[in-house]
């Protein structure tokens, strides 16, 4: 299975649409992936991410179905250090890097700073649910900290794949890979990789910036059983705009990005 989180376009968050610059960014992004074989779009219900989507399901005559659950992670809280009130991350890093429940997958919503708000807690929870009943109508069925696929062909490799089996002209589409797109944002695709990945949401959300319309891919290796685990074979990936021409926004990011 293949899992395709898009950050939206350059953001107007006062009328939470896009803005010009936006809206080029999300044609570019359209372009590439009109040549993807996609199983089902995924969109939240904000204005900023249905506009994203929109470019890529006119130009492939395509429908989303909207996730109310994939809508940004908003859950406001008081930055003890600058006074900031809103997202549950964008810290001072001696604020929140010191504290062991920040570092725990299971215990950072109890961290000092998330539990000033009580719905942390239980749309973390929510989020995670929904992604395992989404996936385990593909068949993925949660165990402890990986999955399960009880209907797949069990298949047994011991090793990656070898240099010697390289193809230089592209990999074949594998048609029988569910390819799920989801266009979504920076903190909710945070606290989905945190689930799927078993890494604490705060190391994330601090520790990677997903530049607008920029493309995070997970694949599940099956190499083992009917067992499955995520990874991550790209994060933040804007190729995209790079190849067109189109410089990269700074939305949501504390110093220059990176143009290369």
């Amino acid at each position: 299975m293949r899992l395709i989180f898009i950050r939206h376009g350059e953001p107007d968050y006062v009328n939470d649409t896009l803005t010009e610059k936006g809206w080029r960014e999300a044609e570019l992004l359209a372009e590439r992936i009109s040549k993807w074989n996609v199983t089902e779009f995924y969109c939240s219900p904000l204005g900023r991410a249905k506009d994203t989507a929109s470019c890529t399901l006119k130009k492939m005559n395509r429908t989303a179905i909207t996730l109310d659950w994939i809508k940004e992670f908003f859950y406001p809280v008081n930055d003890p250090i600058t006074g900031r009130h809103g997202v549950p991350w964008d810290f001072v890093p001696s604020c929140w890097s010191d504290d062991p429940l920040m570092l725990d997958i299971n215990q950072w919503v109890n961290a000092r700073i998330p539990s000033q708000n009580p719905m942390i807690a239980s749309s973390y929870q929510s989020v995670c649910q929904n992604m395992d009943e989404l996936l385990a109508s593909y068949g993925y069925l949660r165990k402890n900290h990986y999955y399960q696929m009880p209907d797949a062909e069990e298949r047994f490799i011991t090793s990656t794949v070898s240099p010697s089996d390289f193809n230089p002209f592209g990999n074949v589409p594998d048609t029988g890979t569910p390819c799920l797109v989801f266009f979504c944002h920076l903190g909710i695709t945070c606290v989905i990789l945190s689930h799927l990945l078993n890494i604490p949401f705060q190391l994330l959300v601090h520790g990677i910036f997903l530049p607008t319309t920029s493309i995070t891919v997970l694949t599940s290796e099956e190499r083992w059983g009917k067992e499955a685990y995520f990874r991550a074979q790209a994060i933040g990936d804007v190729h995209h705009l790079l190849k067109g021409g189109e410089p990269l926004s700074t939305a949501g990011s504390f110093s220059t990005v990176f143009e290369g």
